[in-house]
């Protein structure tokens, strides 16, 4: 049996709208203030995609800057995985129109979807392809334009969410660096309680369903929070262990950006101060599977990431489902032969 190779991120980008909605915009048309929701979720505002970008249009503009940050070209890259809940359309894939966007004609090409654990089930699922030889160059994009499923009259949810899109570029790394461990979990008997019910074979788009707002996001906040704050301390702490770390080797730790207080209650668990936690959630509230590679990028390029530094990806998401990863950090590629 061929020995496996260690897999690492060698390359990073992320791209996001122009145009900020601030709480107090939000003010405006929905029954909610600025107090409320900084105080209940740590967001001041977020980015909104306009009527003509799609989904991959944000993907295509990160994955291009994670070509440019590893310094590859398009047509060298093998696989292509998006991670996305708002796909361009049902098919083609949102991966497919991205390959045919940057002319990565040799690339395989497909969708994950786990919502905001996305990004981190996609990138498990291109580790696996690289660490084995089946593939040496992967691109893995998480991207999402939530506001185009939003009901913007329905204060619980039109507040929390936002646009974006974060790629990385995987390739073969030094043995015993780049993503030591990752772990991933799913209870679909909770699926309910994060849903967008309309749209699919089960509730087929008509008029009577638009009127209600079944294309749109409902959730049960409440029940999400709950899961959210045992979940993801319990992930990071089920990944370390995998990977032999102990807490006080843990340099930093980027989460899921979705409410300030779960994000909080994950560093407790993890005994990390806020000062090695990224949050960006009070410039770009959640954007689902594009929340973790956005803010990697930024802790990356911000110099919160060293070479060699221990840093844990977490997150949880519709499903439910949860996800977590553990990385020995470098962008240093392994050199063939």
């Amino acid at each position: 049996m061929n020995k496996l190779l260690s897999v690492g991120i060698t390359g990073i980008g992320s791209y996001l709208p122009e145009r900020v909605v601030s709480n107090i915009e939000l003010e405006k048309t929905v029954d909610t203030s600025d107090e409320w929701i900084r105080t209940r979720t740590g967001i001041g505002s977020r980015r909104v995609a306009d009527d003509q970008t799609a989904t991959s249009d944000l993907a295509t503009k990160a994955a291009e800057k994670a070509l440019a940050d590893a310094n590859i070209k398009a047509e060298d890259v093998d696989l292509i995985i998006v991670a996305t809940c708002t796909p361009d359309m049902p098919f083609p894939s949102t991966a497919c129109i991205v390959q045919k966007n940057i002319g990565a004609n040799k690339a395989s090409a497909f969708d994950v979807v786990a919502v905001c654990t996305g990004f981190l089930y996609a990138m498990t699922v291109a580790e696996q392809f690289i660490k084995t030889g089946f593939y040496r160059n992967a691109l893995v994009v998480g991207a999402e334009t939530l506001t185009k499923v939003l009901n913007w009259e329905d204060r619980n949810t039109c507040v929390l969410f936002g646009d974006g899109a974060g790629a990385v570029f995987l390739q073969p790394v030094d043995e015993g660096k780049g993503i030591l461990s990752s772990y991933m979990g799913a209870d679909g008997t909770k699926g309910d309680v994060l849903t967008i019910p309309g749209g699919g074979t089960r509730m087929p788009i008509n008029k009577d369903n638009i009127d209600q707002n079944l294309h749109c996001i409902t959730m049960d906040g409440s029940e999400v929070f709950k899961f959210a704050v045992r979940v993801m301390g319990k992930a990071a702490l089920a990944v370390l262990e995998k990977s032999n770390i102990s807490l006080d080797e843990v340099d930093y730790l980027v989460p899921h950006q979705a409410n300030i207080r779960i994000i909080e209650a994950a560093a407790k668990r993890l005994n990390l101060p806020m000062d090695k936690v990224h949050v960006n959630l009070d410039q770009y509230g959640n954007m689902s599977a594009a929340s973790i590679p956005v803010a990697l990028d930024e802790a990356y390029r911000e110099g919160c990431i060293k070479e060699e530094d221990i840093v844990v990806l977490v997150g949880f998401g519709g499903g439910l489902t949860w996800a977590s990863s553990v990385l020995k950090w470098t962008k240093k590629v392994l050199q063939e032969g």
